[in-house]
């Protein structure tokens, strides 16, 4: 983008999974893609996450991915894709053929900073590699994901440590541990993946974990196929607190791969150590195991920092979300957050987060002509005199008509004197009572 400011309807932050399925599903509803909606993405390359993977990571042994909406239409599928290229490489081009098709226009790299309200819109500010840019939008679709947001717990001693911390997201190839004692931290399919990668690489292998790994007979992960995960994802979402893990939900696939790593003994899992110490890691039963780096494969946290300024966050850790809309605020929406973080879970709240984003935008634009007509509409003002007459009093006692007197004071009817115009009422759209002092506009 080259101009300072732009409007749109609506925009989606994210052109991973998530972002490209709402994108189709609002190109399906009728928003033309570049101009009334406006696709962000911050990576350089499509591909989203995927286009940061290690490079040994194949299609095959990764999670299981679905294909995006209307992906047919290309006469390409996951299913039958290349599983000896590196997974990154399949997905990125992929996703590329998909964004070219439909004509997305991703702007990339674009990297959002902040969104924050300006009058009755939201300003989306991002840095294109030049500067910072501003969109003007009615609403934005948050479809962030999370690996911009990597989660490294804290232990005793973790800044101790001597050696290197290596998350997930900077984890490349195995030769860059080659002859080092490494230790691997996490209970899902990455951990178990370096571990096999490492195992005739690292000089030592330990590895660690919160909670026993529990191996799953199915031959490949879905995360899916475990409503258990999924209800707990969405519940932690409805209530605003830190999302669970998925792990914990859905296991591990016990593949025959896999299942020859537990076979070896390579994939057996010792209990969370207690702290760490310049040298290595100590556990709870006093026994300590020498450590040069410590992979850290324990997940991420949704990355929404951006949205900071509009204070959407409980005072538990989350944002209240429920059927991909933030609670605090109706023009925020959520793609790939919570129990949609899986592709399939991403493709089918594509569909409910676009109908429902048009539809809150029809309601915008409604409020908003609604508004701007009753402000162009005339005004009746009416001044109260400062020294009201003198109220005529009615000597009609049983002026409520049920045989009972009162003592009440009620106005009676002025006569009109025969040679008095009368004065034809005037059209009133809308009537506000004001004083000299006090200007008020009238009420929308």
């Amino acid at each position: 983008m080259t101009t300072d400011d732009i409007d749109t309807s609506v925009v989606v932050i994210g052109g991973g999974q998530a972002g490209l399925s709402v994108s189709y599903y609002l190109k399906r509803l009728g928003l033309d893609p570049g101009n009334e909606f406006v696709v962000l993405d911050r990576g350089p390359g499509t591909g989203g996450a995927w286009q940061f993977r290690w490079e040994a990571l194949r299609i095959g042994s990764a999670h299981r991915i679905n294909d995006l909406p209307g992906m047919e239409e290309l006469g390409i599928s996951f299913e039958n894709a290349d599983r000896q290229s590196p997974a990154k490489d399949v997905v990125a081009d992929f996703y590329q053929r998909y964004e070219e098709h439909y004509g997305f226009q991703v702007v990339r790299p674009a990297s959002v900073s902040s969104v924050q309200n300006v009058g009755a819109n939201l300003r989306v500010t991002f840095n294109d590699g030049q500067g910072d840019q501003h969109v003007t939008t009615d609403i934005v679709i948050n479809a962030t994901g999370t690996w911009g947001s990597p989660f490294i717990p804290w232990y005793p001693g973790l800044k101790s440590f001597e050696g290197r911390h290596v998350h997930t997201t900077e984890y490349t190839r195995a030769e860059d541990f080659a002859g080092q004692k490494v230790v691997v931290v996490g209970g899902g399919t990455s951990a178990i993946g370096f571990l096999l990668e490492l195992e005739n690489v690292a000089e030592s292998l330990t590895w660690v974990s919160r909670r026993p790994i529990e191996f799953l007979e199915d031959g490949e992960l879905n995360l899916e196929a475990r409503v258990s995960a999924v209800q707990m994802q969405d519940e932690a979402a409805r209530a605003g607190r830190a999302l669970p893990s998925i792990v914990s939900g859905t296991g591990v696939p016990r593949t025959r791969r896999i299942q020859a790593g537990v076979e070896r003994g390579l994939l057996a899992a010792r209990p969370m150590f207690s702290s760490i110490e310049p040298t290595g890691v100590r556990f709870a039963n006093g026994s300590f195991v020498e450590a040069d780096v410590i992979i850290w494969s324990t997940g991420f946290r949704p990355e929404l920092r951006h949205l900071a300024p509009l204070k959407l966050r409980e005072k538990e850790g989350g944002i209240v979300v429920a059927n991909g809309t933030a609670w605090k605020d109706g023009r925020i929406f959520f793609a790939g957050y919570g129990p949609q973080a899986s592709t399939i879970g991403a493709n089918r709240a594509g569909r409910t987060i676009a109908r429902q984003a048009v539809a809150t935008l029809s309601r915008l634009k409604r409020e908003a002509r609604d508004l701007a007509e009753a402000e162009a509409a005339p005004v009746f003002v009416y001044h109260a005199p400062e020294e009201p007459a003198e109220t005529p009093v009615s000597t009609e006692l049983d002026y409520f008509g049920d045989g009972d007197a009162r003592d009440s004071v009620v106005p009676a009817a002025d006569e009109p004197t025969p040679d008095a115009p009368v004065e034809e009422p005037l059209e009133v759209t809308q009537a506000i009572v004001i004083d000299d002092d006090d200007w008020m506009r009238p009420p929308s």
